[in-house]
């Protein structure tokens, strides 16, 4: 349904300005006084030297990780909305109306409690959610993304040879706040990406959000968590959402990073709870296995807050912050990931 002549205020919301798929997301109220959420879709650029650089570049590939149409065909699909009812999940409702060139997604403004104000019991019964959803096992939509763990830690384009550059860990910002420990820490995690690559793609393999944080989560006042923004779902390891939602509330402020082990120790439980509750029978270490091998995915980080440590200003998800707090914090929080990819790997070898 088009509701562009009802509207009659708009409101730009935050959203990653880097992704080709989206073009906007807006907060419209329409005439008779709702408001709806309005999130525009573009097909991919005709050429690729009519892309902006840096931009996460936009697939007609229904498989590729950033496939334009993945959101708009999960809104369309019912036997995956219907696969969250019971679970603690569930999606807002949407229209979907059909562009030349894109398309334009009409969702609920679903009111409750958002992700960046969780606290540990709501980050407990996400995580206890989707291990309920994801004890149904693999996605076999059409739609569903393969390889995304892959694909999307090989896509970042950042400054990696700094991690061996004497100067660049001289920087005062990063000398008086990260561990010791981390450079030889993060080399390790390097020089491990294949390996943990491949141990997550061995692991049992399940349906997965693959952009499960705090931004993208909603706590109904009756309980269920609304999960936001699909656009990468599909299938992952078990324990791989789990593995990006800790991280992530971290990295971007939401969560202590003092407290990290907690939130960690948390949701795990949750998520294996969920998972066993739902009727799984898979081993506890694969799921262990599934949250530590995630760290993968934040390989491209610590180069890139290496070349950035130079600001002049400093932000966290679009929010200006204190230089030395966030490089405080996010420093703990990479040095956790040291700890994750090192247990994953003697976890792996275990015979």
């Amino acid at each position: 349904m088009d509701h562009g002549a009802d509207t009659v205020q708009r409101e730009e919301l935050r959203h990653n300005p880097l992704n080709e798929v989206t073009a906007s997301v807006e907060r419209v109220v329409l005439a008779d006084g709702r408001t709806l959420v309005r999130k525009q879709l573009r097909a991919p650029a005709t050429s690729s030297s009519s892309r902006s650089p840096g931009l996460w570049a936009a697939s007609d590939d229904p498989r590729h990780w950033n496939s334009w149409r993945r959101e708009a065909d999960v809104h369309r699909d019912p036997a995956l909305r219907a696969s969250l009812r019971g679970t603690g999940l569930d999606l807002p409702s949407c229209s979907v109306e059909e562009l030349d060139g894109g398309a334009v997604l009409w969702m609920e403004d679903v009111e409750g409690t958002p992700g960046e104000r969780f606290d540990l019991a709501d980050h407990a019964a996400l995580a206890a959610g989707l291990g309920r959803w994801q004890a149904q096992g693999p996605l076999e939509a059409p739609w569903a993304s393969r390889g995304f763990l892959r694909e999307y830690s090989e896509s970042k384009r950042v400054p990696w040879d700094l991690v061996d550059d004497d100067d660049a860990w001289r920087q005062p910002l990063v000398r008086d706040t990260w561990p010791p420990s981390l450079r030889a820490g993060w080399r390790r995690l390097l020089a491990a990406r294949e390996q943990l690559l491949r141990v997550a793609e061995q692991l049992p393999r399940t349906r997965c959000h693959l952009d499960v944080w705090v931004a993208n989560e909603i706590r109904r006042p009756s309980g269920e968590v609304v999960l936001l923004d699909w656009a990468f779902a599909g299938d992952g390891a078990v324990g791989e959402d789990v593995g990006n939602h800790v991280p992530d509330a971290v990295f971007d402020l939401f969560w202590p990073a003092e407290g990290f082990e907690e939130l960690e120790q948390a949701c795990v439980a949750a998520y294996l709870a969920g998972l066993r509750e739902a009727g799984w029978r898979g081993s506890a270490d694969e799921v262990r296995l599934g949250v530590l091998a995630s760290c993968v995915k934040y390989a491209w980080l610590l180069p890139l807050l290496l070349g950035s440590a130079g600001a002049a200003e400093h932000a966290a998800y679009h929010r200006p912050a204190d230089a030395h707090h966030l490089y405080q914090q996010r420093g703990l929080a990479l040095a956790h990931l040291v700890r994750w990819c090192d247990e994953a790997l003697a976890l792996a070898g275990r015979p």
